[in-house]
């Protein structure tokens, strides 16, 4: 089988007998086989031209082999027969000198996905780099037209994923997804912002290109602002951003080990469980894990063969989930519950238009540039606005403003949310643009 036809038209047939392929040459106690393959092509541009325009196709088998607790994975990118004997053995030769893993489990048996075909748009699996050069160049000459400097991405890719393992499981999806991001700059202003979709004629690249510019033409010469505290309102490209940092933090065996702003801990600072079920947040937040909302559609499965199920993470405000492993999952008597992806957070039938004609006094922040940790047990982090930061005076966007550093405790934030507009895609989550009563601003930076 050629490369060619091991990435994106990889039928289900084909993907789980290669699979087979891999199993039947097993001698392990144990075994696990997963398939990633894929064709990914990139469109950049930069000064109103294009730049770059590429494709890749890819194929990766990899074996895990297991003896007891001992376990070794090897990969081949090569979908011969003999090749795929071949891994198997160097999987199994690296399993029996593997030293025992304390959190060994066992292999999953077969569970029960959810009966969803995952979005696969033929279009965007099969675009051309002259339909997506065409595209970039109605954009830069938009940009063109406006006087600015435009550059940015855009990104189509189309998966197959298939795994299998010695107990029975098996599992194959395939999937597309389409990416755009532009950046407009002129003199000292800029603006950005980017979308996401499962088939790329939903990308509003031209609306979106118009909205940017006019944002970037409003960023100039922007003016001084005393950091503090400030009503924010959030685009939703800027919240996703934060919303993913609360995400990714969501883990149970951190918050059980006393390591997380979701850890209860004693008077002596002692883990003593988490904080599940206790309101913490504004009652405006809603957030689940929804890989079959219709903006994303994603994979019924995780990597490691886990459902990928829609679950409550916050409702009301309160903390449902948290994130289980298998091997905590097991260690607690808990379910196993796979990451905390396809996040999607609820919003309303407003635009962010009204957000800000609510808004007596605050600022729009437009992104969520460089945000790193500052404390991670209570979820305190650092980042800069960019690309686009206004003040709002009696509900209008009043002048630009120069970009701010914020040190800022997102479980605070999460409280202090006070209304939600419509929601859009970015990356593998759905977000509201978001405004919060206050947000801590602790000083000015020279970024752009």
């Amino acid at each position: 089988m050629s490369l060619a036809t091991a990435a994106a038209t990889l039928t289900k047939d084909q993907a789980l007998s290669l699979v087979e392929e891999a199993l039947k040459h097993s001698k392990a106690e144990g075994a696990f086989v997963s398939i990633s393959a894929g064709e990914e092509s990139l469109a950049r541009y930069s000064s109103n031209q294009i730049t770059q325009n590429l494709s890749r196709t890819q194929f990766t088998l990899t074996v895990t082999s297991y003896f007891g607790t001992r376990h070794a994975s090897a990969s081949t990118t090569d979908s011969d027969p003999e090749a795929i004997a071949a891994v198997v053995r160097s999987s199994e030769a690296l399993a029996r000198l593997a030293p025992e893993d304390p959190e060994w489990v066992p292999l999953l048996e077969p569970p029960a996905y959810e009966e969803r075909t995952p979005a696969f748009d033929e279009r965007t699996a099969t675009l051309s780099p002259l339909e997506r050069g065409g595209m970039i160049q109605r954009v830069c000459a938009l940009s063109t037209q406006a006087g600015v400097d435009g550059s940015g991405t855009l990104s189509t890719e189309a998966y197959v994923r298939a795994i299998g393992n010695s107990q029975g499981l098996r599992a194959y999806n395939r999937y597309t997804e389409a990416d755009f991001g532009f950046t407009a700059r002129i003199e000292d202003g800029s603006s950005w912002s980017q979308r996401t979709a499962w088939s790329v004629d939903q990308l509003p690249m031209e609306s979106l290109t118009a909205q940017i510019i006019e944002r970037s033409l409003q960023s100039r010469k922007p003016r001084e602002v005393s950091p503090g505290s400030y009503p924010v309102v959030f685009d939703g490209a800027a919240f996703k951003d934060l919303l993913s940092w609360l995400s990714w933090n969501l883990d149970a065996r951190a918050a059980d080990e006393g390591r997380s702003f979701m850890s209860r801990t004693d008077q002596s600072d002692k883990a003593e469980g988490n904080l599940l079920g206790e309101a913490m947040f504004s009652p405006l937040v809603h957030v689940q894990r929804n890989p079959a909302h219709p903006l994303l559609q994603g994979s019924t499965f995780f990597g490691d063969g886990l459902p990928n199920r829609a679950l409550d993470i916050i409702q009301d405000g309160i903390p449902k989930t948290l994130s289980y492993s298998r091997y905590w999952a097991q260690k607690q008597g808990k379910e196993p519950t796979g990451s905390i992806s396809s996040v999607v957070m609820a919003g309303t039938n407003q635009p962010l238009t009204d957000l800000i004609a609510q808004t007596e006094r605050g600022i729009l922040v437009s992104r969520a540039w460089y945000v790193r940790y500052v404390n991670p047990k209570t979820l305190v982090v650092t980042g800069m606005t960019r690309d686009g930061t206004f003040w709002i005076e009696n509900g209008k966007v009043a002048y630009p403003i120069k970009n701010l550093r914020f040190n800022q405790s997102l479980p605070d934030m999460f409280r202090d949310v006070d209304a939600l507009s419509t929601v859009e895609r970015y990356g593998d989550s759905v977000v509201p643009g978001v405004r919060v009563k206050a947000f801590n601003f602790s000083s000015v930076t020279d970024s752009v």
